[in-house]
């Protein structure tokens, strides 16, 4: 017995390790089809930055497929002359909540200055770049337009025309994928630094397609040079890359999150809450004055594509309805193809609206009468179209011909199939 336990174990182990090699095999196989824009640069187009002083902008998602952080990869790299550093909302080290300010400072591990995107002074100063000969920017967006990351890279090719300095963008995937595009196009009177230009609220491009529509759409004009991916489809999820997740913000924890965030942040514009100061932030929605079984009934009896709603409460430890029992739903997306992400919120946002007229409250306009809500969808129709009852179906038909023209136009600037 004690021999056949013996060799019943050692079979186990040889299972083990072979299961393991196999594992390390298809990995590395995987890994070989696949590189993001900074490894291309670094293996293949190390010319492009080699013996210049050049200026990083990027946050904890600037990392390679082993999660080593960019500014460790080119301030160890001999070749390489790294002088400045630039972080947008968040922060380099991606320890500030949004909207907070991030100083000026000295980055303990390397001692390079770095220099903030995000509050007083969003594009970088002449002052900024007087030791820099290129700019590089390597962050991953998440693919929604009201996610700031795509206008600090904006407002750098813009400074870097003014400078006569040339501008790399190292290209990521979009974690929601390259294929749809949904939502209205903003429209200009409501641009703000949640939405700088007119595209739809998902525009389906990675952000080295962004950043060439910019460049040649809204005549930036900057000397841009994408570097691409190898080996990403526009229908690969992200979760299909050999890339881990790193946290883009501190309310963007998961993928899961970044799937849902293109229609459950339109829940900012309002006092419900987003689930913000909870493990599961845009997941997560509720109010105080909501009845979660009601909510989550009306929602699921629309039968929405992709997506079930299970009802949820839950206490915020900060921003809206902070300490406060809410009561609400959790957005559960059971088919990513299938499910609209904007569509819902908009579902979402009406339903509570109708339900609860005597409580719930779109965020104040201001002196110009455009409120939060009208940023976040480009426009100041959906808040008159919902206070006035129209519905869903109604506010597609609206901006349909809008994101047919981004779509033609969009055509010209993917980099990828």
């Amino acid at each position: 017995m004690k021999k056949l336990l013996a060799g019943l174990l050692v079979l186990v182990l040889l299972l083990s390790t072979v299961s393991a090699a196999m594992a390390k095999n298809d990995k590395e196989k995987k890994n070989k089809k696949f590189r993001l824009g900074v490894e291309v640069l670094l293996q293949d187009e190390i010319d492009l930055i080699k013996d210049k002083r050049l200026g990083l902008i990027t946050n904890p998602t600037g990392v390679d497929q082993n999660v080593t952080s960019i500014v460790d990869l080119l301030f160890n790299n001999p070749d390489v002359n790294l002088t400045a550093l630039y972080g947008p909302e968040h922060g380099v080290r991606g320890s500030a909540q949004a909207g907070a300010y991030v100083e000026q400072y000295t980055d303990e591990k390397t001692g390079l200055p770095v220099y903030s995107l995000y509050g007083k002074t969003k594009k970088p100063t002449p002052e900024m770049l007087s030791n820099v000969d290129v700019l590089l920017f390597d962050i991953q967006d998440v693919g929604t337009r009201f996610y700031t990351y795509i206008y600090t890279m904006a407002l750098a090719m813009e400074a870097a025309k003014e400078n006569n300095i040339p501008i790399i963008v190292l290209d990521r995937p979009n974690p929601i994928g390259g294929t749809k595009v949904e939502g209205p196009v903003l429209e200009d009177k409501y641009s703000s630094f949640i939405g700088e230009y007119p595209i739809p609220v998902r525009h389906g491009m990675t952000v080295g397609e962004l950043a060439k529509l910019f460049n040649s759409e809204f005549g930036i004009g900057a000397d841009l040079t994408v570097v691409e991916m190898e080996g990403w489809k526009r229908n690969k999820n992200y979760d299909e890359t050999p890339l881990e997740w790193v946290l883009p913000s501190p309310n963007m924890p998961t993928l899961e999150t970044a799937i849902v965030y293109p229609g459950a942040a339109l829940i900012e514009g309002t006092n419900v809450s987003e689930g913000r100061g909870t493990t599961k932030p845009f997941e997560l929605i509720g109010a105080p004055f909501i009845n979660s079984d009601n909510l989550a009934a009306k929602l699921n009896s629309y039968k929405l594509p992709g997506v079930t709603f299970r009802a949820a409460s839950f206490i915020p430890t900060f921003s809206k309805h902070a300490n406060v029992l809410s009561h609400g739903i959790q957005i559960h997306v059971t088919d990513r193809n299938s499910y609209k992400p904007f569509e819902t919120g908009l579902y979402i946002v009406k339903t509570i609206h109708d339900m609860y007229p005597n409580d719930f409250q779109f965020r104040a306009p201001s002196a110009a009468g455009i409120s939060f809500f009208d940023n976040l969808v480009g426009n100041g129709s959906i808040r008159a179209d919902i206070e006035a009852g129209k519905s869903v179906e109604e506010m597609k038909a609206a901006w349909q011909n809008g994101l047919d023209q981004f779509n033609e136009v969009r055509k010209k600037y993917l980099l990828y199939k």
